[in-house]
Order: C-alpha cells, then structure tokens, then sequence
C-alpha cells in the first residue's frame, strides 16, 4: 500500500507538482505552418531548440469562432471559449475604453488564471506589446478584479505587475530585469510584431519572417534566464503558444486553416518530452486539417487550455467559470 501511495504521488509530480514558476509565451500571428517552415530552414534555432526538449503540437487550434487577437488571449488566460453561454463573450479587438473591463460583456465577473495565482499568495505579471493589453490591467486591478476568498486575504489587486512596450526585445529586456529582481510565479509574455509584419506586409512575407526571427532571439533569452538563473533553474515551466495564424495581411476568418493552426509547447520543469497528443490519447484528439467545434468530443489541443494547464503545473486547481481544460486533464 506505502508503495502503492509513493508511486501515485511520483506519477501526480509531473501533473500537479511540476514548477514554481511558469511563464506563458504568446506569439501573436505565429501560424503554425510558417513556424515549422522557419524552422526547418535553421532560422529559429531557439524555437527548434525548444520543439525538441519540449512536449507540444504544431496542430493546436484557436478558439473556434473567432481567430483574433484580444477575444483568443482572454481565452487563453480564462480558459473560456470566446462565444456562448461558457465564454467570456469578450469580442472587441480594440483598446479598451477609460475604465472598461472585459466583465459586464459576460453579464459576471470573469475569474482568470491571474485571479487563481494571485489569490493563492503567489506573484502574477503581464508583459504585451500592444497597448490593447491595458483590457487585462483593468479588468484585475484594485477596483475591478475579485475580493480574494481563498485563505490570507491577498487583495483585489490580481497583476502585481504590468509592462507595455513598443517592441518584443524591450518587453523581454524588461520581463528579465523584473525577473531577476523578484520572481514571477505566474508571468504573461505576448510578443506581437509578427502580427504587426503580417498585416503590412502578409503573412510569409520577408517581415513576417524577420519578425518570428526576433521573437526566436526573444525566446532565446528567455530560455538562457531559465536554464542560468538560481532561482528558476528547474523551476520552471514555459508554455508557448500563439492566438491566430494568418494569410496574406488578414486572420479573420476563422474557418481558414492558416488562422486557426497553431503551435502549443510545454517546456521545463514538470514538463516530458514529445509529442502531446500521443500522451493524451484519451483526452485530446488531432484534428488534421479539420476545425472542430467545441461540441467535439474529444477536442483538440486549443490555446485556452494554458490557463489551466499553467495552474496545473503551479498546484493550483482550475479557474473558476472555465470550461477548457477544466478537469487540468492535459498530461504533459
């Protein structure tokens, strides 16, 4: 029975148990099919890097109405579909207005992966590149976010820190700095100039291509932080995963395979190494080409399941409201 016990808890290290700190890394427009071609070709040797110490898919989906910007990263960190009676129903793609959160949308609160962490005693920060991102500052700041009900009273407050900079280098200068100073248990990272490059100048293009090789260098250096760093060394976990594809300068339809197919990778501590459907055969089902909807059984990997899975990894259970991924039944 004793042996019986320590081995349950040995195979739960790895889905309950496996960082002290996690840092999700959302590459805005990172289509996956430009990604693998970047790849193959050497030009993102961090990202390849990554792949292959990493478990994760190149066939992870978006959220299935929508495939843009806002609306799929506040899937991501609720763990919601954007539409229906189980979304947050948040669609806006634009900056929001003076003291509008992403709340009276879905007619109540909207708990996120900020709120678990941070109620839960632990450090939470967001570092994005677009000035739209100020949605998540407002909606989890002092007045607006949740009172904490979950043990010490850790206030309203659910982002112990927000950072917008112009450019995915500056934003990761800045996220290393206030990583080295005071640790992050739980950090959001978007970096959005391959979007950016994408609606001037297409998806594919020489900027879009120059654009996912900086985010590459950028993905490097966090990487570097992780592996060096006496604090985070083997304490943590990286997700990276994108909120939309594109084709030509658009990624509004999200019927298109180029929108809606994206990468998803877990990287570093608690985190195996291959391939993530082949380890959730039970749960998780690839797609190929197809875009199922959420009626699906089993569903695909999708970008909102990184909220939970990132509380997972953390120890904590899942956010309240959510409905992806909310039995934490993503094994990695």
């Amino acid at each position: 029975m004793r042996t019986t016990i320590i081995l349950y808890l040995s195979l739960m290290a790895g889905t309950l148990f496996g960082a002290d700190f996690v840092i999700t890394v959302s590459c805005d427009g990172m289509g996956s099919s430009y990604m693998k071609s970047m790849v193959d070709a050497g030009k993102m040797p961090n990202l390849k890097q990554l792949a292959s110490e990493a478990v994760g898919t190149t066939n992870a989906r978006a959220d299935f109405d929508i495939t843009v910007t806002i609306p799929n990263h506040v899937s991501i960190i609720t763990s919601r579909p954007i539409l229906g009676k189980k979304g947050h129903n948040w669609t806006s793609n634009s900056d929001p207005a003076k003291g509008q959160t992403l709340h009276p949308t879905n007619g109540t609160y909207v708990s996120s992966v900020f709120d678990v962490a941070h109620d839960s005693g632990k450090r939470t920060g967001m570092w994005a590149t677009k000035t739209k991102f100020s949605l998540f500052k407002i909606s989890y700041d002092a007045k607006h976010g949740a009172p904490d009900t979950t043990g010490p009273d850790n206030g309203r407050n659910k982002l112990d820190q927000f950072v917008c900079e112009n450019t995915s280098s500056n934003v990761t200068t800045q996220f290393i700095a206030d990583m080295a100073s005071n640790p992050y248990n739980y950090a959001f990272v978007h970096f959005g100039e391959a979007d950016g490059a994408g609606h001037t100048s297409g998806w594919g293009s020489d900027a879009y291509s120059n654009a996912l090789m900086n985010l590459d260098a950028c993905i490097g250096r966090i990487m570097n932080m992780v592996r060096i760093d006496p604090v985070l060394k083997n304490k943590t976990a990286v997700i990276v995963t994108a909120d939309h594809g594109g084709e030509r300068r658009h990624h509004d339809k999200a019927n298109r395979p180029l929108n809606y197919t994206i990468p998803f990778f877990v990287w570093g501590a608690g985190a195996t190494k291959g391939d993530l459907y082949s380890m959730n055969r039970e749960t998780r089902s690839c797609a190929g080409d197809s875009r199922p909807d959420y009626s699906a059984q089993p569903q695909p990997v999708r970008n909102s399941d990184a909220g939970n899975l990132a509380l997972s990894l953390l120890g904590l259970g899942p956010i309240p409201g959510s409905s992806v991924n909310v039995k934490q039944d993503l094994k990695y």
